[in-house]
């Protein structure tokens, strides 16, 4: 589109050429019907793809948990577990979905956008570059900060929905010893917790995207001034400046973009390191030490006078006796 527009200021308005026209409409057209079609088939496959994942994920994490000792249990919530099974892996979607194929499209598209930019304006391009490269570095060193904030995030959402869930689920308990004040205040108490981090990271993405907008903000109006003084010199034309701001709109497009992807892909990472922890504990089969593996068993078993008892209303059933002979089991 920004080529089509070049050449329609410079070469077919000038000229009055109407048959130019009609095959620069034509193969506008056509480029947007095959982005149109690629970006649809794109995300279908990778949505699909993204959820299998996540499935698969769940059912991998849901088994290794299963395995895991008794002690593991006995000092995690059961709502912490839930959380680390259906919601850590969550994020994979934004690795393998549509938001990771979007990141990699639009970095693509910037390193074209640039090569043209600078065919037509070394001079400009070089302008622009310095504040790109600046809101780059304050990216990198921002998300390096967010991860950090959405791995903790996790973790204190599922204590909080652990504690949760515990709690409705004993509220007869909790009633019996009056202690629901104790409960609204833990609840509350980690609701404020969640509050505070996602407060951090909401100041954290806000920063990266005002420094965005000031800084590509500045990069534009100095493209106005240099691109107006060219057009009065003579060194570009009018349809060349009109390209170079589309371009331009096609380079940082993306790496504005890349910075709301950005954030959605330090989340996944914090998920999925949760999600690699949890996979780590070793399983209760891993105890070599524990488990003794017998070759072979000769011998016979044998049950004398074993009885039992047990009240049904106001019978009692007492001394059923089993008696069986050496080798055999019966009932």
């Amino acid at each position: 589109l920004p080529g089509a527009s070049k050449y329609l200021v410079d070469n077919v308005i000038p000229s009055n050429d109407l048959n130019l026209l009609k095959w620069l409409i034509i193969a506008v057209v056509v480029a947007i019907v095959i982005q149109s079609l690629t970006s649809y088939a794109l995300t279908q496959i990778l949505s699909v793809e993204a959820q299998n994942l996540i499935a698969k994920l769940r059912s991998k994490v849901q088994s290794h948990i299963i395995k895991l000792p008794i002690r593991f249990f006995d000092n995690a919530k059961t709502g912490e577990l839930v959380s680390r099974i259906m919601s850590d892996v969550e994020g994979v979607r934004n690795l393998v979905g549509t938001g990771f194929a979007q990141m990699i499209g639009g970095v693509i598209t910037s390193v074209i956008s640039l090569v043209l930019l600078i065919s037509i304006s070394p001079l400009m391009t070089l302008y622009v570059l310095v504040p790109v490269a600046i809101f780059g570095l304050v990216s990198l060193k921002a998300f390096g900060r967010i991860r950090p904030i959405f791995r903790e995030r996790g973790k204190i959402n599922a204590q909080v929905t652990g504690r949760l869930t515990e709690t409705l689920g004993g509220i007869r308990v909790i009633k019996g010893f009056n202690a629901e004040a104790q409960e609204i205040k833990t609840f509350q108490q980690g609701v404020d917790e969640l509050f505070q981090n996602v407060k951090a990271s909401l100041t954290a993405t806000s920063f990266v995207t005002s420094a965005g907008t000031l800084l590509l903000g500045l990069a534009s109006a100095g493209i106005m001034g240099i691109g107006g003084w060219m057009i009065m010199e003579g060194d570009i034309t009018f349809g060349d400046f009109l390209a170079f701001t589309l371009y331009l709109g096609f380079m940082i497009a993306p790496i504005v973009q890349m910075s709301n992807i950005g954030s959605q892909l330090t989340e996944a990472f914090a998920g999925l390191d949760r999600t690699e922890e949890i996979m780590n504990t070793p399983l209760e089969s891993d105890d070599k030490e524990r488990t003794i593996e017998l070759e072979s068993i000769q011998g016979d078993i044998r049950f004398e006078d074993v009885s039992f008892a047990y009240e049904s209303g106001k019978d009692v059933i007492k001394n059923i006796n089993f008696h069986a002979p050496a080798g055999t089991v019966t009932a």
